[in-house]
């Protein structure tokens, strides 16, 4: 278990905050990680895996033309996914993960280890974050999983 894992875990309970998530590239690992620890039941309300485009369309709302002008891993996309991850939850706070692991299906323009994150609290407008890590598939699902933690942290402490 991560520092920043228990760290997250500890804020949700004090603050009495619960979190949902949907997941491309990361297939469940953040809501795996979450709801390995006791007492995740108070603090998560469910996890999507989105990981095709029509997922991502039917059960999140994401736009057939959102996808097709931005593609699936876009900031455009995750802004829409953690909408729908709100919309269909009872969550405070909402993170969307969609991203290029490898080893292939990278571009120039989208390369491996790219991965576009969505945030948002209730009542907030969303917001969209990409970084570019570094490793094999396993290395880079593992980094983006604990960016979207370190991110739920800083929302969490601005509560």
């Amino acid at each position: 278990m991560t520092d920043i894992l228990q760290k997250v875990s500890k804020k949700l309970h004090q603050r009495n905050l619960s979190l949902s998530s949907a997941e491309s590239c990361t297939g469940g690992w953040l809501a795996k990680q979450i709801t390995d620890l006791k007492g995740s039941s108070t603090i998560f309300d469910c996890g999507f895996v989105t990981y095709s485009n029509h997922s991502k369309q039917h059960m999140l709302g994401v736009q057939k033309n959102t996808i097709e002008g931005y593609g699936a891993v876009s900031e455009n996309v995750v802004k829409e996914m953690v909408v729908g991850v709100l919309t269909n939850s009872l969550a405070d706070i909402a993170v969307s993960i969609s991203g290029v692991a490898g080893p292939d299906g990278g571009t120039e323009e989208k390369p491996v280890g790219m991965v576009c994150f969505g945030f948002l609290e209730r009542g907030k407008t969303p917001y969209a974050l990409t970084k570019v890590f570094d490793g094999d598939r396993d290395k880079i699902r593992k980094l983006a999983v604990d960016f979207a933690l370190i991110e739920i942290d800083k929302i969490i402490s601005e509560k």
